[in-house]
């Protein structure tokens, strides 16, 4: 089975208060964008797989050898190429043997594939049922550490695939449970479609966006990527002057300035230049410009 998760965009993100388990409450509305997206192929057992032979012939097709000095968790090994000292296709196997990943990067592959999402999606399920040996090929296009949420998409797409191939018979609802383990905001890419995000981004409500008459552009800068974490340090929580929904009812021209993204002013502040491309959108005619998530993407919503 192959898939493409989509990655996603935020309408407005307030940071509301710091919980006491380390997390924050937020309010923000997750929008599915299709515009970006990843491959994502899982198989079952020793069935046919259409993307591998494709995977290494792009990917691996420069191979040299290790350097002596890098070291990898034993199951993982990776193809480095001259163009990045990351390996741009890594492999792992659960110690099991019921679980190959591989997973391919143009810009490289720096984590350990056996904790991708992706994988962690086939432990959790495997906590609760007992799921044949598979084989999981994901290629990544999508923008790492660009608040799109590439990765939680690629895990929520496992987990329905998972359920599909080995006929767990789960609902949506039950899916976004596990999904909500995984990360904030995997939850919303089981449902796919516009849904207002609280508590840690994993409550949903379902929420009718129509953007018919309107254009939405994203933008991913090349060379930033923006540590969540790093992003939520500069956060001062606080209830924004207009709620979220609030501001969602108004017309899209009236967004700016009341529709906003907290992480903006920590972000900015690092990185002024995705500052100077916001303030560009909107000389290029955008009629609402915001970064996504923590960033560093952007996007503008053009009139038609």
């Amino acid at each position: 089975m192959i898939t493409n998760p989509n990655v996603k965009i935020n309408l407005g993100l307030n940071i509301l208060r710091r919980r006491e388990d380390g997390f924050h409450d937020l309010e923000t509305l997750f929008v599915p964008y299709f515009g970006i997206s990843d491959t994502l192929e899982i198989i079952v057992g020793d069935d046919y797989s259409r993307t591998s032979a494709a995977l290494f012939a792009k990917y691996g097709a420069q191979a040299m050898p290790q350097s002596q000095g890098s070291v990898k968790p034993e199951g993982v090994f990776g193809v480095e190429t001259a163009e990045s000292v990351a390996p741009k296709l890594v492999q792992g196997m659960s110690e099991d043997g019921k679980l190959m990943i591989t997973i391919a990067r143009g810009e490289g592959v720096d984590w350990d594939p056996l904790k991708d999402l992706t994988a962690k999606a086939y432990f959790i399920l495997a906590e609760d049922f007992k799921l044949p040996p598979v084989k999981i090929f994901l290629e990544k296009t999508s923008p790492v550490g660009a608040g799109l949420g590439g990765g939680s998409a690629d895990a929520a797409f496992a987990l329905k695939m998972l359920n599909e191939l080995c006929e767990l018979g789960l609902s949506e609802e039950q899916l976004a449970g596990y999904a909500s383990c995984l990360g904030s905001d995997c939850a919303f890419f089981i449902y796919n479609r516009p849904m207002i995000g609280e508590g840690r981004g994993e409550k949903l409500t379902q929420h009718d966006l129509c953007l018919d008459d309107y254009d939405l552009q994203v933008i991913t800068p090349a060379g930033i990527a923006v540590s969540t974490k790093d992003a939520y340090a500069g956060i001062r929580p606080h209830m924004p002057e207009v709620c979220l929904r609030e501001a969602l009812a108004r017309p899209v021209e009236e967004w700016d300035g009341i529709l906003v993204n907290d992480f903006e002013e920590t972000v900015f502040a690092r990185y002024p230049e995705l500052a100077a491309i916001k303030r560009s959108l909107y000389d290029c005619g955008a009629v609402y410009a915001s970064m996504s998530g923590s960033g560093s993407a952007l996007f503008a919503i053009y009139g038609k």
